[in-house]
């Protein structure tokens, strides 16, 4: 006569397995959706930032030529010994 409590056990890991299996897929599932609606995101973001600036230079490009400019002496400051 087989141990019944063996086989329980049994039995009760392999549930406990392939419940384990299912959480795992379901929780690759959610951040392969997390990373895509990310990536969405960033995408709307990098888009609307462009559409922006794109905007900005075209409507007052004085305006755009000395923040540019000012940008660039204030970086080329930050390298230099003062």
């Amino acid at each position: 006569m087989p141990d019944t409590s063996s086989t329980d056990f049994n039995r009760a890991m392999r549930d406990a397995e392939k419940q384990a299996g299912g959480v795992a897929n379901e929780v690759s599932e959610a951040a392969s959706q997390v990373a895509d609606d990310a990536t969405i995101a960033a995408r709307k973001t990098a888009s609307s930032f462009e559409r922006a600036l794109r905007n900005t230079i075209e409507n007052q490009p004085y305006m755009a030529v000395a923040i540019a400019l000012g940008l660039g002496w204030l970086l080329g400051r930050t390298h230099r010994p003062f």
